[in-house]
C-alpha cells in the first residue's frame, strides 16, 4: 500500500538578547564554566519574581510578522506549562499556550524548482531549559546538568503538517533559518543550540483524509540529519502498517552515529502539562501602533531578495540563492554592483574566490578587510587590461590577507600585465625554441600543445603576459612554421 507522509516542524530559536527572557543575567551561555551565568530566578529558588524582557518580545512580534502571521493585539499573557524533568529547575516552564504572539502565517519554500506555502500555526516565546550531559560508559553512569542556558529567551514557531517530504522539511527549515538571521532576530546556529528542531511525522493512506498517529523526532542537528530521519522513520512506519500493526505515539531521538531513532517517552498532549496563567507576570497590552513600528523595522526578506536578483541583476537561480544566503553576503554584492555595474563578473568573484577563501580561513563577510569598493576596483583592472585574472587572483588573495588595495599590490609587485605585442613576440620565439616536441605537437593537429606553450609563456613572464595575446602570437607564429 502506498503511504502519504504528513509532516510538521516546531523550532525553537534562542533570540539574541543581551540579557534572559526573565531576569538580568547574560544570555552569552557559549564557552561559559558551567553554572556561572546563572541567578536565583533562573535557577528557580522558592520567592523569587520574574520580569519580561521587552526585546524578545519585540523579535518574536519581528517574527510573527515576517512570517505572515495575524499578530496578536491587546492583552497577553504567559502561562505555566508543568512538567517534571532534570532540565527544568523550578518543575514547570514560563511559557504561551492560550495566548501567543500570532497565529495562521505561512513560509514560502522551494523544492526542484517548485514552491509551496508551508502553514505556520503559531508563534510563541518562552525560556529555555537546562542542559543536560548524560555519560553511559561502563560504570560511569551519570548525568550533569548545567544552568548556564536555562533562562535563555526562546522562540517556538510550529508549522502546520504540510510539508510531504523530507525535502520539503529540510528546505523549510533552510528558509525559516535565513529568515531569522535576514530579521537578526537569531543567530540560528545549529552547532551551538540557538537553532533547534524536532519534526512530527505520521502516514496515511494515499487518498485518505483522516491522520495516523503521530511520532515526534528529537536530537536533529543538522540539515541532513533532518532529511536522514525523516526518512528512516517513514520507512519505520511504513513496515509497521505494512504489517498490520498500528504506530505507537511516542517521542523518540535520533541518533546520528547509528542512522536510526530511539524511544524516549510516549508522546505528551497539551493537557498533560496542566497549563494556567503565569500568576507572577501581569498580561502585556500590545498595540496596533507598536505593532506597525515594529513591520517597519522588518527588511526585504530572503526570497523577496532573491527574486530581486534574479530579475533586476539577471543573475542565475542558483547564483541568486548563493548570493543571499547570508544579508552581509547580499549587501557586500550590492554595493559592489553599484561600483562595478556587471553583476554576474561580480557574483563569479563573490561565490568563487571569496567563497573560497572565507570557507579556508574560517572567517565572515562581517568581518572582511577588503571591501566592496576594493573589489570593483580590482575587476575594474582586470576588464582594463591592466592585469589578466590569474593575476588578479592572486592580488585579491594579498587584500583578503592585508585589506591593502589593488593598485597598492600591483605597483609594488610589478605585476602589469604586458600587451605590448613586441616585448611578448620575443618571449613566445624563445618558448618555440625551446619546446620543438610541443611545436611538432601542434602541427601534427594536437592542438592540446597550444595550452602548453601558452603556460610556458606565461611561466617565463611571471604571469604577466596577455594570455589572449600570447595564444594568438603563438597560433600566428605556428601557423607559419606550418606553412614553410
Amino acid at each position: 500500500m502506498g503511504y502519504e507522509a504528513i509532516i510538521g516542524m516546531e523550532v525553537h530559536a534562542q533570540l539574541s538578547t543581551k540579557s534572559k527572557m526573565f531576569c538580568g543575567c547574560s544570555s552569552r551561555t557559549i564557552d561559559q564554566g558551567a553554572n556561572t551565568v546563572v541567578c536565583p530566578i533562573c535557577l528557580g529558588m522558592p520567592g523569587v519574581l520574574p520580569t519580561v524582557n521587552r526585546r524578545a518580545v519585540e523579535y518574536s512580534y519581528m517574527t510573527a510578522l515576517a512570517l505572515d502571521c495575524k499578530a496578536t493585539e491587546g492583552r497577553v499573557w504567559f502561562d505555566r506549562k508543568n512538567y517534571f524533568y532534570p532540565d527544568l529547575p523550578k518543575s514547570y516552564q514560563i511559557s504561551q499556550h492560550s495566548s501567543v504572539v500570532g497565529r495562521d502565517g505561512h513560509l514560502l519554500v522551494e523544492v526542484d524548482g517548485v514552491r509551496k506555502e508551508i502553514g505556520i500555526s503559531d508563534v510563541h516565546v518562552e525560556e529555555d531549559t537546562a542542559r543536560l550531559y548524560h555519560r553511559d560508559e561502563g560504570e560511569d553512569r551519570y548525568t550533569l546538568i548545567d544552568f548556564n542556558r536555562s533562562g535563555v529567551p526562546l522562540m517556538e514557531i510550529v508549522s502546520k503538517p504540510d510539508m510531504r517530504s523530507p525535502m520539503e522539511a529540510k528546505a523549510y527549515l533552510r528558509q525559516l533559518r535565513k529568515l531569522l538571521r535576514y530579521i537578526d532576530v537569531s543567530t540560528g546556529d545549529l552547532e551551538a543550540g540557538s537553532f533547534r528542531c524536532e519534526a512530527n511525522i505520521s502516514l496515511r493512506p494515499e487518498g485518505s483524509e483522516e491522520l495516523g498517529n503521530r511520532v515526534e523526532i528529537k536530537n536533529m542537528n543538522t540539515f541532513q540529519a533532518v532529511e536522514h530521519a525523516i526518512m528512516t522513520e517513514i520507512v519505520r512506519q511504513s513496515a509497521i502498517l505494512d504489517a498490520g500493526g498500528m504506530v505507537v505515539q511516542q517521542t523518540v531521538g535520533w541518533r546520528d552515529e547509528l542512522g536510526r531513532t530511539e524511544p524516549q517517552r510516549i508522546k505528551e498532549e497539551a493537557h498533560d502539562y496542566r497549563y494556567f496563567p503565569e500568576p507572577d507576570l501581569p498580561p502585556l497590552v500590545i498595540t496596533r501602533s507598536w505593532i506597525d513600528e515594529l513591520r517597519s523595522r522588518i527588511p526585504e526578506l530572503p526570497i523577496v531578495k532573491r527574486d530581486r536578483f534574479v530579475s533586476d541583476y539577471g543573475l542565475p537561480p542558483y547564483d541568486a540563492e548563493l548570493l543571499t544566503e547570508d544579508p552581509a553576503v547580499a549587501e557586500f554584492f550590492e554595493e559592489c554592483v553599484r561600483q562595478f555595474p556587471e553583476a554576474k563578473a561580480v557574483s563569479n568573484w563573490i561565490v568563487g574566490e571569496l567563497f573560497r577563501l572565507l570557507n579556508v580561513s574560517g572567517g565572515a563577510v562581517g568581518a572582511l578587510r577588503v571591501s566592496p569598493g576594493q573589489l570593483a576596483e580590482l575587476l575594474k583592472l582586470v576588464e582594463s587590461g591592466k592585469i589578466n585574472i590569474s593575476t588578479a587572483k592572486a592580488v585579491f588573495e594579498e587584500m583578503f590577507e592585508s585589506g591593502r588595495s589593488a593598485e597598492e599590490i600591483i605597483a609594488e609587485s610589478d605585476l602589469i600585465q604586458i600587451s605590448d605585442a613586441d616585448e611578448l613576440s620575443d618571449v613566445v620565439d624563445r618558448v618555440l625554441s625551446a619546446n620543438p616536441d610541443a611545436v611538432a605537437d601542434y602541427l601534427e593537429g594536437k592542438t592540446e600543445a597550444l595550452r602548453f606553450l601558452v603556460g610556458q609563456v606565461m611561466k617565463d613572464t611571471r604571469g604577466k603576459a596577455n594570455p589572449q595575446m600570447v595564444a594568438r602570437l603563438l597560433m600566428d607564429s605556428l601557423d607559419a612554421m606550418g606553412q614553410e
